[in-house]
C-alpha cells in the first residue's frame, strides 16, 4: 500500500535526442547479437550437418552537450555506430564426428608476400641512392 502523503517523484529532465537514439540503437542490436549470429543456423544434407562460424562485433559510440561560460545550452549532439562479420568457418558434423574447417582468406596470404616483393625489389635502389649520396 502506498502512503498518500508521500511526495511523488519528479521525473528527470528527458534525455537528450541522441542519448535517446544511441539506447535504441543498442538495444536493437544487441538484441540481435545471439548466438546465431556468430554460429549460423544449421543446414543438413545426405547425412552432414554444417554449421557456419562469423566473428560478429558492434559497437556505439556519441557525444552531446554544450556549455557557454560554465552554463549548459541544450546543444550539440553526435553519434554513430558500426558493425562487422567475418566468415571464419564452419563446423561439419559427419557421423557423430564434429570437425572445424577454417576458411582461408586468400588477400590474408598475399599482402605479406606482395610486401615482401615490393620491398626486395625497392631495398637495392634505395640503398644505391644513399651511397651515392654521401
Amino acid at each position: 500500500m502506498t502512503d498518500p502523503q508521500a511526495p511523488t517523484p519528479t521525473p528527470g529532465p528527458a534525455p537528450h535526442p541522441t542519448v535517446s537514439l544511441l539506447e535504441r540503437l543498442a538495444e536493437k542490436l544487441g538484441g540481435r547479437a545471439t548466438v546465431t549470429a556468430v554460429y549460423g543456423e544449421p543446414v543438413t544434407a545426405e547425412g552432414v550437418t554444417v554449421v557456419p562460424v562469423a566473428r560478429v562485433a558492434f559497437g556505439l559510440g556519441g557525444g552531446t552537450g554544450h556549455s557557454v561560460e560554465g552554463t549548459r545550452t541544450n546543444d550539440g549532439g553526435g553519434g554513430g555506430g558500426g558493425v562487422e562479420a567475418r566468415p571464419l568457418g564452419y563446423i561439419e558434423i559427419r557421423d557423430g564426428v564434429s570437425t572445424y574447417k577454417p576458411i582461408r582468406d586468400p588477400w590474408a596470404m598475399a599482402a605479406p608476400v606482395a610486401g615482401g616483393l615490393l620491398l626486395g625489389a625497392a631495398l637495392p635502389k634505395l640503398l644505391r641512392a644513399l651511397r651515392r649520396h654521401r
